[in-house]
């Protein structure tokens, strides 16, 4: 099975519409093989009851951008990738105004994907967090 790959930035963002990227209101600016950017607004929904957002809020956007720069990358013939580890440093948050996340590759090969993210407040202008996560690359199963 071919996966259909997008050819547009509104196309990356109608897949992901009725997923968690559409739920979390994640738009996508950029989805080329060697820049990934998307952004979110803080709202109460993405935050902790603490008034801080979530670490997972955090974490969705950057794991989302890394995830769609990996199948925006995928080597022919492959049937997908899935996220065999993931790690994230966090310096500060958001209460309020827009996230955004800018994710480039570090490794693309046939078997494995690395990917970095830094999320930032798009008002303050500061890093709030890096990421790093590494894509194992599916391949369809030989017939025996």
């Amino acid at each position: 099975m071919k996966i259909s790959i997008p050819e547009n930035v509104n196309e990356w963002n109608r897949r992901g519409d009725a997923y968690l990227p559409g739920q979390m209101g994640i738009e996508f600016e950029t989805v080329d093989p060697d820049l990934v950017v998307a952004r979110f607004s803080v709202t109460t929904s993405l935050m902790a009851w603490n008034g801080f957002l979530h670490a997972g809020s955090v974490v969705t956007l950057a794991d989302t951008c890394c995830g769609y720069g990996t199948l925006r990358c995928l080597p022919d013939g492959a049937h997908g990738f899935t996220t065999i580890d993931l790690s994230s440093n966090f310096l500060g948050t958001a209460r309020e105004g827009s996230v955004i996340c800018r994710a480039t590759p570090l490794h693309k090969g046939r078997t494995t994907q690395v990917w970095d993210a830094v999320v930032s407040s798009v008002e303050a202008g500061k890093t709030m967090a890096y990421f790093r996560c590494t894509q194992m690359i599916l391949w369809p199963k030989p017939e025996s």
